[in-house]
């Protein structure tokens, strides 16, 4: 099969696009950068093909005909800059023109595509101290909960659509290499590790090659639609996650970081991303059968650390 990806230059992206190569897909990855095609080189299993959404369908769009998967990794990363005016802008449009542009993509294709994954993420929930969330629970009403909706809704494709349409609801994913999980590691790897603020909110987190494995069984589950949670059935408090992470790396995890520091150097974007409690089960997948091989968080860590 033949699956776009748009945002597959990103670290998700690459995983995921190396493991449908690995299973005799062909990928074609969206990117923003200009590629110049190297005539000397045997052809690859992977295309990058130059776009520019807008919200509408563009040059890219020929080349992507036929398609049997499209998925939608495309968006600014959230914690890399403080939520000014101007970044909570571009964090929208980031996100809402490049899903624009590939559901106008779809419901023109010839023949229509198998399959819709769209990326969407757990700040859909908020702040939701002493609740299990599962894909039915309510959405909030902070900037990163109307913004995750507002995705979706821009996802959707007209009613009767052939399509599946599936989003998926990501938590913190854990890669050495990349995200929340590398951030913490110098601090730790210096004997500095420890708590955000009381610790005691839930991080609801997602080893990487889960994350891959999960998109896979996504694309060859037919009946699987709508929001998907995209995390580990076992959330831990932050402080949990702290001590785990240093027992792995053998350092103490001691140096808790008050609520208030993160606040001042962090601004609005320190609630949603470290301070916020979110205790989110992946209930469509484990219902589904989809098993985890790193359903709990040492053996995760372990794995990707030693």
């Amino acid at each position: 099969m033949r699956a776009v990806i748009a945002g597959g230059s990103g670290f998700l992206g690459q995983s995921l696009s190396a493991a449908l190569v690995s299973c005799g897909h062909h990928v074609q990855i969206l990117t923003r950068h200009t590629v110049t095609p190297d005539t000397n080189s045997p052809p690859s299993p992977v295309q990058h093909i130059t776009w520019n959404p807008d919200g509408q369908i563009g040059d890219w769009t020929p080349a992507c005909q036929g398609a049997d998967i499209v998925i939608n990794l495309a968006g600014a990363s959230i914690g890399t800059h403080r939520w000014s005016l101007p970044r909570k802008a571009e964090l929208i449009a980031s996100r809402i023109r490049p899903t624009r542009s590939l559901v106008r993509f779809i419901e023109q294709a010839t023949p229509a595509p198998t399959v819709f994954i769209s990326a969407s993420a757990i700040g859909y929930y908020g702040d939701r101290p002493g609740e299990y969330l599962t894909e039915s629970s309510s959405g909030a009403k902070d900037f990163l909960a109307e913004l995750t909706y507002e995705w979706e809704q821009h996802a959707r494709l007209s009613l009767g659509h052939p399509t599946r349409l599936v989003a998926l609801r990501t938590g913190i994913v854990l890669d050495p290499r990349e995200g929340a999980l590398a951030k913490m590691l110098p601090p730790f790897r210096l004997f500095t590790g420890g708590p955000f603020g009381s610790g005691r909110q839930y991080m609801s987190w997602i080893h990487r090659d889960d994350w891959v494995s999960l998109v896979q069984w996504v694309i060859d589950a037919p009946d699987v639609n709508g929001p998907v949670n995209a995390t580990a059935p076992h959330p831990v408090t932050n402080a949990e996650f702290a001590r785990t992470l240093g027992r792995v790396l053998h350092r103490p995890a001691i140096m808790p970081v008050p609520a208030f520091v993160l606040k001042m150097m962090l601004g609005e974007m320190a609630g949603p991303l470290l301070l916020h409690s979110q205790r989110v089960l992946p209930a469509r997948a484990t219902a589904g059968g989809f098993r985890f091989a790193f359903d709990t968080i040492e053996p995760a860590l372990e794995n990707l650390l030693r």
